[in-house]
């Protein structure tokens, strides 16, 4: 039975063991990082659970950036639950449990969490080849994106709700 959830600080240690399973070294967030993004915006991180035991999650800071700067990866305080556009700073599926779906499941449940709240849109970055991934929500790739967190080369993405559309992918 497959249940997505929003995260509380209980989760920390679980959010942080499927991040370090899935970013290399200098891309994951620390335990630490995640206790401040949890104390700031917990309402923006949402667990995916297989019977009960946590195999994925997404989150990000809500702002009014149209794209995101390295800064918001390390400074909570950066958030804004007023701002117009959801950030993604993570989407992860531990590695035993990828090609089920999941990560699928978390992008629209986010997507949709953010449709309802009102943004304007979606936003992250990525790498190269997860550009299609992310195409097939909506999202359109603005080019090379000025982050360089953790020494990778990012694409920025937007995906803009259209006001008048009543579903979105």
């Amino acid at each position: 039975m497959i249940r997505i959830r929003t995260a509380s600080m209980k989760d920390v240690d679980t959010l942080t063991e499927i991040e370090a399973e899935s970013f290399p070294p200098a891309e994951k967030a620390t335990r630490e990082s995640f206790e401040k993004r949890l104390a700031a915006f917990a309402d923006c991180f949402l667990i995916l659970e297989e019977n009960g035991r946590a195999v994925g999650l997404i989150d990000g800071m809500v702002t009014n950036e149209p794209t995101i700067r390295d800064e918001m990866f390390a400074n909570a305080e950066l958030h804004d639950p007023r701002g117009k556009w959801q950030s993604i700073f993570g989407l992860a599926v531990r590695p035993q449990d990828r090609k089920k779906g999941y990560a699928s499941a978390l992008m629209r449940s986010f997507i949709e969490k953010a449709r309802q709240e009102g943004r304007a849109g979606v936003i992250l970055t990525c790498k190269a080849e997860l550009i299609d991934f992310y195409s097939r929500f909506g999202f359109v790739s603005s080019g090379v994106s000025a982050s360089v967190h953790g020494g990778a080369v990012w694409y920025d993405m937007t995906l803009t709700f259209d006001r008048n559309a009543q579903t979105q992918n």
